[in-house]
């Protein structure tokens, strides 16, 4: 056995007891935030070596102004992996293929990620609604203001729509919206009332546990978001895992796994029957 063979166990071990003892240190009153200051003192002290070597390095050079004040430390991106979202690049990604496939002639998006519509906008002609519209100026991209308890589309209007993310807010007062319990049931009323007959809808939550962490979102059950669009086939599902190190995005993933996660999220795309 080789030396570093040797070390790994130890390094490992001094992983461990390095993880605990700032686990101990946070718990304590003010712990917490006494070690985010250590940690923001030692990152600045690495900034400071790093401005000045980089100072050094370019005093030969005149192509820009180097000076202090002009700083803006990035303290947190030393990082051995690029860190993500895991929720809404894996839902947006699942959406984007599914339209790829679809191919619809136009979209109608409510209130879902602004990345995810102005992207898909560039070859997906596209409208997006949201209570709170944003000032966004695209080619291919509509954008309008919508109470997705009272939408402004005539029944069975839209051919292809989607709802990823949202409806799990209606009614808990988050974004402005009236205090209401049944604000997501009222809103997947109106989904089923302006998807057009054999249209589509792409439909994102949630899923785990039932309860609400208010007043942020709710959590679904796998068989609450089927009950709800009872009679709609579900042509599609897919689940984004826990959040952590394993979080993957599951491909026909089966009911069981999706209730028991914790914070999963349940991509269901439904067709409207003809």
């Amino acid at each position: 056995m080789g030396a570093t063979s040797r070390l790994r166990p130890l390094a490992a071990a001094a992983q461990t007891v390095r993880r605990r003892v700032i686990a101990a240190v946070q718990k304590l009153p003010g712990g917490g935030g006494a070690y985010n200051r250590l940690i923001q003192a030692r990152a600045m002290r690495s900034f400071r070596h790093d401005f000045e070597e980089f100072a050094r390095l370019s005093s030969s050079q005149s192509r820009f102004q180097l000076a202090w004040a002009d700083r803006s430390p990035c303290l947190t991106d030393r990082t051995p992996q690029t860190s993500f979202d895991a929720h809404y690049i894996y839902h947006c990604a699942w959406a984007a293929r599914i339209l790829s496939g679809i191919r619809p002639v136009y979209h109608v998006d409510l209130g879902s990620s602004l990345n995810f519509v102005t992207q898909v906008s560039a070859f997906i002609p596209m409208a997006f609604f949201d209570i709170r519209p944003p000032m966004i100026r695209l080619d291919g991209l509509n954008v309008g203001d919508a109470n997705l308890t009272a939408l402004p589309f005539p029944d069975g209007a839209l051919p292809s729509v989607s709802c990823m993310h949202v409806i799990e807010h209606i009614g808990l007062g988050r974004y402005g919206d009236a205090l209401d319990p049944c604000g997501d049931l009222k809103a997947i009323a109106e989904l089923r009332r302006v998807v057009a007959p054999a249209g589509w809808l792409l439909f994102v939550v949630p899923v785990g546990r039932p309860r609400i962490a208010f007043n942020a979102h709710r959590i679904y059950a796998h068989h609450q978001v089927i009950e709800a669009f009872g009679g709609w086939p579900l042509e599609k599902y897919a689940l984004v895992t826990d959040p952590g190190p394993a979080t993957r995005l599951v491909a026909d993933a089966s009911m069981e796994l999706s209730d028991s996660q914790r914070y999963g999220c349940g991509c269901f795309l439904f067709r409207r029957p003809a």
